[in-house]
């Protein structure tokens, strides 16, 4: 039988989420039997293959135009988008930036921080640009959701193997228990 492929990415993300995702141990090992992970932030390859992948999880807010084309790369080449983690579910964290003006934000950011000597605020069409931040399924669709902060590694895993076995998991009780 054929390796389901899964894609990874992270937006305005810590990483705790993917630090989850290895969590997992030896259950990730055991995972690579049935699975292939074709693209994470932790590997050489970072963006999903042109001809799909049956599973794609993005992590983190949409808080930029790069994070904007990720996921909209991301939806157009996986059957299954999962948000995962709250900042993903939810905007998290990075939606505090929303409250105060973009321009004060990068201000603080990269000319008045205390460790910051003759800064400044980066301005390149190279560079991707700040939009308002925004959970995941404000810019695309998502198929399944999987709220933590970060999400356990058995939270994790129970969404994995419900997807192996073809079903949309339900979250619910145990699956959704914060210790």
């Amino acid at each position: 039988m054929a390796k389901i492929k899964i894609a990874t990415d992270w937006l305005a993300a810590c990483a705790g989420c993917h630090m989850s995702l290895l969590d997992l141990d030896e259950r990730l090992v055991q995972l690579l039997d049935k699975i292939e992970i074709t693209s994470s932030p932790i590997t050489d390859l970072k963006y999903p293959p042109r001809e799909g992948v049956t599973v794609g999880i993005l992590t983190g807010t949409v808080n930029n135009t790069a994070h904007l084309e990720v996921a909209r790369v991301m939806r157009e080449r996986c059957q299954i988008l999962v948000s995962l983690g709250d900042c993903s579910v939810l905007g998290g964290v990075p939606l505090m930036r929303n409250q105060v003006k973009m321009e004060d934000a990068l201000r603080r950011a990269y000319v008045e921080t205390e460790s910051t000597v003759d800064g400044l605020i980066p301005r390149s069409e190279e560079l991707a640009q700040p939009i308002f931040a925004r959970p995941l399924d404000q810019v695309v669709k998502v198929d399944v959701y999987l709220p933590g902060c970060p999400p356990s590694a058995d939270a994790i895993h129970f969404v994995i193997g419900e997807l192996l076995e073809g079903r949309i998991p339900v979250l619910k009780d145990q699956v959704l228990k914060y210790d």
